[in-house]
């Protein structure tokens, strides 16, 4: 009786100590959202359409036609929101030579990526943040340069969700730096984004998130016919590719096999997209990519950066990877009239709502750890302010059996003792501004 009584005198002054953090928003995100339209998003896939095909191997001479169009036309399209950023918009073709791999690529090919930069406003703050689409398209024929291939869902869609992105965003200043890029040659094999990881890690970008887009505008499956425009599939790894010995020593010990960084960021994109978006629900997918398919994302995270992909809930394979044609009254070819545009819209704002909040929340706390000197049913957090202290910090829980965050904590102090135990639970920490950007958690390590 004694020992229950304490327990519960201790409990309670415990949670005297707590701040359980109530939920801020940012009026400025909010009206970056209302600011993505679906007209927008449908005209601009009407014009990646209009490019014929924009097969990577395909005509880059002409002016209205073929991938060499197509990417000065996106580079325009950068070009006209940089007016609008005060000259923190700078836009390129960062162009390449592929080598040829007797495979997909048949031989040398000179290709490019179009890039639209928007510089961080904080001198001190090295953090950079990619989001992606590509900009090629294929028939069925993955060798086929010359067929119409409209590649309006894919991925038309991941394309046209980055210009409408880097139009709205120039116009707002961040403290991390933003990365706008139409990818070239994802679909002969993820060349395009594995030139860019490389340099990326050759140049040491302090790279927090990347965030593929591929395929977010089409609410209808084959097959099933099921339509479903309320959820978005967000793919992350579970075992970082670079992991080191001692990375995977300290994994098993603490049984951290959901909580990759890219898991983290998936979970991020979830809790940050349902606070934000209306009618939209983040459906966490465990695994790198879908069955045996893979994206360019996968590149970034085989160099030890933070990826996910978000894909639509639902493909249509009648309407991707397909020639043009009509068979036993059935339409086939990646065509704008299969889309859904309010979807498209949706997923963009998820996008912004995760990139927006990622480039103006605080820098990550450093040397996050939770106590394990002596046995407990609670548990004790500590870590280290980064250079800039935050307004102050969330500490986020989950059950182990939950595939995401329950329950979140605010304390403005570097240590918190909370009444739930190590073993039942997993943590996070996250430092958070006033305005209520937070940023990426921290999984804490065993202190002794």
């Amino acid at each position: 009786m004694k020992k229950t009584l304490f327990y519960s005198i201790f409990s309670f002054l415990v949670f005297t100590q707590l701040s359980f953090s109530q939920v801020t928003e940012d009026p400025e995100i909010r009206k970056m959202i209302s600011e993505i339209k679906t007209e927008n998003l449908e005209a601009t896939i009407h014009k990646l359409v209009s490019f014929g095909t924009r097969h990577t191997l395909s005509e880059t001479k002409s002016k209205t036609k073929g991938m060499g169009a197509a990417q000065q036309w996106v580079k325009n399209e950068f070009d006209k929101a940089s007016l609008e950023s005060g000259g923190r918009l700078t836009t390129t073709i960062d162009y390449f030579t592929a080598k040829a791999d007797g495979k997909r690529i048949p031989a040398d090919s000179y290709i490019g990526n179009v890039m639209a930069t928007l510089k961080g406003t904080d001198p001190t703050d090295d953090r950079v943040l990619i989001i992606s689409g590509h900009l090629d398209s294929r028939v069925t024929d993955v060798m086929n340069v010359k067929s119409n291939a409209p590649g309006a869902n894919d991925d038309g869609s991941g394309v046209a969700a980055l210009i409408e992105l880097a139009k709205v965003m120039s116009k707002r200043s961040f403290p991390a730096t933003i990365i706008f890029v139409a990818v070239t040659g994802e679909e002969q094999g993820l060349i395009g984004a594995r030139y860019l990881a490389e340099k990326a890690k050759a140049s040491n970008w302090n790279i927090i998130a990347m965030l593929n887009n591929d395929m977010i505008g089409n609410s209808l499956s084959s097959g099933t016919n099921l339509r479903d425009n309320t959820q978005v599939r967000v793919f992350s790894e579970t075992i970082p590719y670079l992991e080191t010995e001692e990375d995977a020593k300290m994994r098993k010990a603490i049984s951290r096999d959901n909580d990759s960084p890219s898991r983290l960021l998936a979970r991020y994109i979830k809790t940050t997209t349902e606070q934000y978006v209306d009618q939209l629900t983040v459906k966490l997918v465990y695994r790198n990519d879908r069955f045996l398919r893979g994206g360019d994302h996968t590149p970034f995270s085989q160099n030890g950066f933070t990826a996910v992909r978000l894909c639509e809930m639902n493909e249509n394979f009648d309407h991707q990877h397909q020639d043009l044609r009509t068979e036993n009254n059935v339409v086939y070819g990646d065509l704008p009239e299969f889309m859904d545009f309010e979807y498209l819209r949706k997923n963009t704002c998820a996008n912004l709502a995760t990139l927006a909040n990622l480039a103006s929340s605080p820098k990550t706390p450093v040397n996050v750890g939770i106590e394990v000197k002596k046995l407990s049913n609670s548990s004790t957090l500590i870590w280290s302010a980064p250079e800039k202290a935050p307004y102050g910090y969330q500490i986020l829980m989950r059950e182990t059996v939950s595939s995401h965050w329950e329950k979140t904590f605010f304390t403005k102090e570097t240590q918190i003792e909370i009444p739930y135990s190590k073993d039942n639970y997993f943590f996070a920490v996250q430092t958070v501004d006033a305005l209520g950007h937070t940023s990426l958690p921290v999984f804490p390590i065993p202190i002794r």
